[in-house]
């Protein structure tokens, strides 16, 4: 397949972060399937239509359902909010479409089996959206964890940490609600981190968690796009339904321990998506605020030059840089979506599943729950109950 034909339902934040991942590839990426962005959808007739405009889509309506169904579209992005997955993910099974959906999959564990469940039965290509595997270091320290260089796994310790609604004057927007986003941190920035470690160290066994609703209650917005919103001091106020933070330690099936924390409240952390894994060879760390350079050390270097070094992953032998600039010419957030489309093009194009797939989402979804168990029951919960 030369070209995969597009149809997008959701055009805010992630919207705009998938439209230029698709308008970019063929530029720098031109051996792989051709995106093409036939149609974007949302609720709001003004605010799709000028979005088709800015970010270059040939069409838009304000229906989903007749997106799904179009003859011309062979695969659906779903990056609406988190409420509407599984409603979207199954009807575009059902016609046949194949489906790129943002995290988390789905509200509940038992939501996203059902979608997983669907895109196998229809035989369709799927892939849910957890873009931070792609930066060129994060690769790396894939790579050498892969290759043994790190040797046994002792530890994987992750935090994300952001601080947009530290004012109790923030409005009260959809990422705060449960009905609409499933969980607050915990599903927002926690599911990237359990990713990592899935991708990098492995499958959990058990996790005992804890976490925190700061500010109970936020005035109701008069507007909201992305993680901004707009409201008054005096505009009546609705309750907050998800978590602020959430922390929880895991064991992971090789023997390794593991140590989680997500939270919209630590001031002066705009996007500190950040691990370290020690192993018995040596150590990794990432800080996605920094995210060309992977911070590594051996134990086997000389002893009088002992340290973390700083490796910057911009030279054409570390993953997909060699499509961008020369060495030391650095990229940025965008280009995590771009290489995560890369994979969903050249998947389809050779037949295969993507990776991340639903399959992955279903996982994280799993440790989750499990988490969110554990915290409801105050014990250690065995992946393998849910």
């Amino acid at each position: 397949m030369e070209q995969v034909r597009l149809g997008m339902i959701g055009y805010k934040f992630m919207g705009k972060a998938h439209s230029h991942a698709y308008r970019d590839l063929p530029m720098f990426f031109p051996k792989t399937a051709k995106p093409v962005m036939k149609a974007i959808c949302g609720r709001d007739a003004q605010g799709v239509q000028q979005a088709a405009k800015q970010f270059g889509w040939e069409s838009w309506n304000t229906d989903w359902r007749e997106l799904v169904q179009r003859d011309d579209i062979d695969l659906i992005d779903i990056n609406a909010p988190s409420d509407a997955h599984k409603e979207i993910a199954l009807a575009a099974a059902a016609a046949g479409k194949h489906v790129f959906c943002e995290k988390p999959l789905a509200l509940t564990l038992a939501d996203s089996r059902e979608m997983l469940q669907a895109v196998e039965v229809a035989g369709v290509k799927h892939m849910v959206g957890f873009n931070y595997r792609f930066a060129p270091a994060v690769q790396l320290a894939k790579k050498l964890i892969t290759e043994g260089r790190l040797g046994q796994i002792y530890h994987f310790r992750a935090w994300f940490l952001q601080d947009w609604i530290v004012d109790p004057a923030f409005p009260l927007v959809w990422r705060l609600q449960k009905e609409i986003a499933g969980s607050g941190s915990h599903g927002d920035l926690g599911a990237h981190l359990i990713d990592l470690a899935h991708f990098l160290v492995g499958g959990m066994t058990e996790v005992i968690g804890m976490n925190e609703t700061f500010i109970k209650e936020r005035p109701l917005p008069s507007s909201m796009t992305g993680l901004s919103a707009k409201g008054s001091n005096d505009a009546p106020k609705g309750p907050v339904t998800v978590d602020d933070a959430t922390l929880f330690m895991a064991r992971f099936e090789s023997g390794a321990l593991g140590s989680f924390e997500a939270t919209r409240f630590a001031p002066g952390h705009r996007c500190t998506n950040a691990f370290e894994i020690n192993g018995s060879k040596g150590s990794v760390k990432f800080d996605f605020e920094r995210m060309n350079e992977l911070q590594v050390y051996f134990t086997d270097d000389a002893d009088d030059v002992q340290g973390f070094r700083r490796v910057l992953a911009t030279d054409p032998s570390h993953a997909y840089a060699d499509a961008w600039w020369p060495p030391g010419h650095t990229i940025g957030y965008e280009h995590t979506f771009i290489h995560e489309t890369v994979e969903l093009m050249q998947a389809i194009a050779e037949g295969r599943q993507p990776v991340p797939n639903f399959a992955d989402g279903v996982k994280c979804q799993q440790v989750l729950e499990a988490v969110d168990w554990s915290i409801e029951q105050r014990r250690w919960v065995r992946i393998e109950e849910l």
